[in-house]
């Protein structure tokens, strides 16, 4: 009886936790939508970039075909001479003669991040004040910086991050990514925004001022760091200043690739967030309802089959709302059963994230020591 109600507890209370989740993230999509005012500062997009796949000059185009009322400059830097993804670039800038934009080539690499590495190298050439710091592989409306801006119209707001959407998944294992980010992640977020205020931002989109940016050392300091994104938000936060996230939400179109890809960009995920908030995560099993309420089947006094069959219903039902609410659509709908199996096999990666710091990242396998400091390992 002890194992019964103990395991029957952990299931009801991941039921609660998977509520909870909806509950805020339903709050929050309902403003998607931002008033621009007549806040329209001179902006600069900074976006670091490696190699291309079949999205990326779509991504790329949508970026620079913004309608926008202020000067526009765009920085796109690569890490070697010969990659592919600049003459892309250069030919979607003279597809645009009215915009500013230059690709520049990073030759100091002060830590192991190349990302970061190429933010700041850019940062030298950058003109304006108002910084848009944004992946290759996100994908924005027309009028997205006009009113992604708007959250800088506050002063006391040093970043703004934007939610993001995993978009055109093509086979079961980005089926399986695209429901992670788009059932979970994101409400995740919201939850833990619940408790405190937002002390981290996320990187497929943020949007902050050079002179915060300068405030904390500017990017030298952050070359060395895997969390990136999470380090930089948690560092403006720590100055003094707010953390803001946008109601706006990016999709991110990836390049078709298979299970090994997914199982290696999972673990990374794992990694990074046990390092970045280790308690949280050590916790963050307690959300899984697939896991507690199977372990429930196993007690040596089982419930009726009916309510694990409820429970399981219930953790599809508000997966598919979930994804509904940040996508717009439902065309997770057939793939959904791969809730359940993503759940299981997360039992897997968090158990992992505990006995291991190496990870791959763009086909290069990195150490990630205490503090979620970056060390490349040699191969050859």
């Amino acid at each position: 009886m002890i194992a019964h109600q103990l395991l029957g507890s952990l299931a009801l209370l991941s039921l609660l936790l998977l509520f909870w989740q909806w509950w805020v993230a339903r709050r929050f999509l309902r403003y998607q939508h931002i008033e621009q005012s007549g806040f329209a500062p001179r902006v600069t997009v900074l976006k670091p970039l490696k190699g291309s796949d079949e999205h990326t000059e779509d991504c790329l185009r949508s970026w620079l075909a913004q309608d926008y009322g202020a000067p526009l400059q765009f920085l796109f830097c690569v890490g070697q001479e010969d990659d592919s993804v600049q003459k892309l670039v250069k030919s979607l800038i003279a597809e645009f003669p009215g915009v500013n934009g230059r690709v520049l080539l990073c030759t100091e690499w002060p830590g192991a991040n190349a990302k970061v590495c190429k933010l700041r190298r850019m940062m030298s050439d950058a003109l304006h004040e108002v910084l848009i710091i944004s992946d290759a592989d996100t994908h924005v409306p027309p009028n997205f910086v006009g009113q992604a801006v708007q959250g800088l119209s506050d002063e006391r707001v040093g970043i703004v991050s934007c939610l993001y959407s995993v978009d055109g998944p093509n086979n079961a294992a980005m089926w399986w990514e695209a429901i992670g980010v788009n059932a979970d992640f994101w409400a995740q977020v919201l939850q833990s925004n619940s408790l405190h205020r937002m002390d981290f931002a996320l990187g497929a989109v943020m949007i902050t001022r050079r002179s915060v940016v300068e405030s904390i050392g500017g990017f030298d300091d952050l070359c060395a760091h895997l969390a990136d994104d999470y380090e930089l938000g948690r560092r403006i936060f720590s100055a003094g200043a707010e953390v803001k996230l946008s109601p706006l939400v990016v999709e991110c179109r990836d390049g078709e690739f298979g299970w090994r890809h997914a199982w290696a960009h999972q673990l990374r995920w794992a990694r990074t967030i046990r390092f970045c908030q280790p308690l949280p995560y050590f916790f963050s099993i307690l959300n899984n309802t697939t896991l507690w309420l199977g372990l429930w089947c196993f007690a040596p006094v089982p419930p009726e089959p009916c309510i694990i069959q409820a429970g399981l219903l219930i953790r599809l039902l508000i997966a598919a709302n979930l994804q509904r609410e940040l996508t717009g659509n439902s065309r997770h709908t057939p793939w959904l059963w791969l809730v359940w199996l993503r759940d299981l096999l997360t039992v897997v990666t968090w158990a992992l994230a505990f006995l291991g710091n190496r990870i791959i990242w763009r086909g290069e396998e990195f150490r990630v020591h205490r503090g979620g400091l970056l060390e490349r390992i040699d191969t050859d």
